[in-house]
């Protein structure tokens, strides 16, 4: 293992050395056409200029709330509370962890980078995917456990997670923030990103089939420079972004096993996130300070020799270095979750106080021309006082720009009707918020795993929460990495759970608001077949994932759903040769529908791709 990893980090090394040479030939774009407008493909692509330059939109600096601290919510019994200030943790309180509403049921690996993913495959199967390096190689190369490269865990048992493999492909070796996966499509990709930055390797993988073993379909050198990412909703374009440079990559990714790059933006870009349908990107701008709205529907029709329209840019009063820009919709209304990362003191030019942390916001986007923040979510260590306070008296990890109490990344179970957000907090570990009302979140719980000195926090003792966490409706689960410990598996207290908040959208599955049937639960009987009895049952609302059940002999399962209007369950049950039973539900006026149901002849047709 030693050897090949060896040999991985000098093939990568080698590789980006090679990108002075000419290349050997021009890729194709979809249609038979070059790439690029006729450029070259590969990067290799350095030697076509500066890209896209957009017009820059006007900066918006509009009315915001008072910069004030989120509300706590009482901690359950049980739980082990921060000693004081909400998200400070002072040398050896955290010594045995500190919760508040969480609980941990797993714990494996013992390193986390940046990025955490769920995924079920068409054969039911249930992954996690999670990055393992903060900083390549200080701990891609970790002598007390398998922590390297990307991690893939079978999490059919979340209290026992089990690793099936590990991704070691040069770009997945040092991602960075960039690593990424389309559900829709199956597809797990990653640049090869820092310091600041690497050539832009990409790495693409299969995971539909069988997630807890990815097919590599290639790895190339088809981006410019690598950090961070985005993918449109469809699966077919993956944006390479560098954040320290001005360079953004387009590269289609209809073909994974072809990847050919479409588009070269000089713009920064941090994060990335696309609109649904692809024709908007929000960038988190970290280079300036602003959230960045850019019209890529061009790039997304396929146009030849596509351009891009900066529409909007927004400011705001806290800003430190933005990180991501997550959209998302409540009663059809837009909005955009957005937070910073570390404070404005090594974020933005001509800014000296350390003690300005950005935290993250919600932002108002029914007028994409004009967005503005219409609240906060940040601890009270986070108010420039406290934190002051906090890095006089020496708290581990106060003393890292790179570290401290600061928000990292991000992220809601659903695009549609959230009422969860989890965040990294760095040094303040997992923070959980109740966002039911917009304007208003609250912080409802709080994970701070045992802090011990490792190379990741230089020795001092302190959290390292850094990645974007995944949140599993279903079972109230929150999954993310520390980056000193590794992959946790934890479970909200069903007190502290958002009341309005459906345990029926698992996978990332829309909650539904609620309407005049309320909150339902609904039984299904399952008929047992020829073939021995149902040993596993999946169940998909509205087209997601909401459950996966197994066992040895399953009769019945329960549904529980929000609201009054049409939905759509469908059933998929299997025995011991898989697939036999493919069943449809409608439900419309609170009422369930006959069934329409189809057998094992249905099954190859069904499993093409994950529903």
């Amino acid at each position: 293992m030693k050897l090949s990893i060896v040999f991985a980090i000098a093939m990568f090394f080698i590789s980006g050395v090679l990108l002075v040479w000419p290349p050997d030939g021009i890729a194709q774009a979809p249609g038979g056409g070059p790439g690029l407008g006729g450029g070259y493909n590969d990067l290799f692509a350095l030697s076509l200029g500066s890209g896209d330059r957009p017009a820059l939109a006007p900066v918006q600096s509009n009315p915001e709330p008072p910069l004030a601290a989120t509300p706590v919510a009482p901690c359950d019994p049980g739980s082990h509370p921060q000693p004081g200030v909400d998200g400070r943790v002072p040398a050896g309180t955290g010594t045995n962890g500190l919760s508040c509403n969480l609980t941990q049921v797993a714990h494996q690996g013992t390193s986390g980078g940046f990025k955490t993913f769920r995924y079920v495959d068409q054969q039911g199967h249930e992954c996690a995917f999670y990055d393992t390096a903060l900083l390549f190689p200080t701990n891609a190369i970790n002598a007390a456990g398998t922590s390297l490269g990307v991690t893939v865990l079978d999490m059919s048992d979340p209290a026992h997670p089990v690793q099936t493999d590990s991704l070691l492909t040069p770009p997945v070796l040092t991602p960075h923030e960039s690593l990424n996966l389309n559900v829709k499509r199956g597809l797990l990709a990653a640049v090869s990103g820092n310091p600041s930055t690497y050539p832009g390797f990409v790495s693409i993988y299969d995971v539909h089939s069988d997630c807890r073993h990815p097919v590599l379909d290639s790895s190339s050198p088809v981006a410019r420079l690598g950090h961070e990412s985005g993918f449109s909703p469809d699966g077919k374009t993956f944006y390479a972004t560098s954040t320290a440079q001005t360079a953004i990559t387009a590269i289609d990714v209809t073909d994974p096993k072809n990847p050919v790059a479409i588009w070269q933006g000089a713009i920064y870009s941090h994060g990335m996130s696309l609109s649904d349908d692809g024709n908007r990107g929000y960038i988190a701008d970290s280079h300036s300070g602003q959230l960045m709205v850019l019209d890529t529907s061009q790039i997304q029709a396929r146009l030849p020799s596509p351009v891009v329209r900066e529409v909007s840019r927004l400011t705001w009063k806290s800003v430190s270095i933005p990180q991501n820009a997550i959209p998302f919709t409540e009663n059809g209304h837009p909005y955009i979750l957005e937070f910073d990362e570390y404070t404005a003191g090594i974020g933005q030019p001509g800014t000296t106080s350390a003690d300005e942390v950005g935290a993250a916001r919600i932002i108002d986007m029914a007028d994409e021309t004009k967005p503005r923040v219409i609240a906060n979510m940040r601890l009270q260590v986070d108010q420039p006082a406290d934190h002051h306070s906090a890095v006089a008296a020496n708290d581990p990890g106060t003393l890292s720009p790179v570290q401290g109490y600061a928000a990292h990344y991000c992220n809601i179970p659903s695009r549609v009707d959230p009422k969860i957000v989890a965040c990294s907090f760095i040094a303040s570990g997992l923070r959980l918020f109740d966002i039911s009302k917009l304007t208003a979140p609250k912080e409802i719980g709080y994970f701070v795993s045992p802090t011990t000195a490792d190379t990741e926090n230089g020795y001092n003792g302190s959290d390292y929460a850094m990645s974007q966490p995944v949140i599993v409706p279903e079972r109230r689960e929150v999954w993310y990495t520390d980056g000193g410990s590794g992959f946790y598996v934890l479970r909200v207290a069903s007190s502290a759970w958002p009341a309005s908040s459906s345990a029926a959208t698992g996978g990332g599955g829309p909650s539904s608001p609620a309407g005049s049937c309320g909150l339902r639960q609904l039984s299904f009987r399952l008929h047992r077949t020829g073939s021995g009895p149902i040993t596993k049952v999946r169940v998909f609302v509205s087209g997601r994932l909401a459950l996966v059940h197994h066992g040895r002999d399953l009769r019945s399962v329960t549904v529980r759903l929000t609201g009054g209007q049409a939905q759509t369950i469908r059933i998929l049950t299997y025995d011991r040769k898989g697939l036999n039973r493919t069943s449809t539900r409608s439900i419309t006026s609170c009422v369930k529908s006959r069934p329409h149901t189809r057998g094992r002849h249905s099954r190859a047709r069904n499993l093409k791709r994950n529903p």
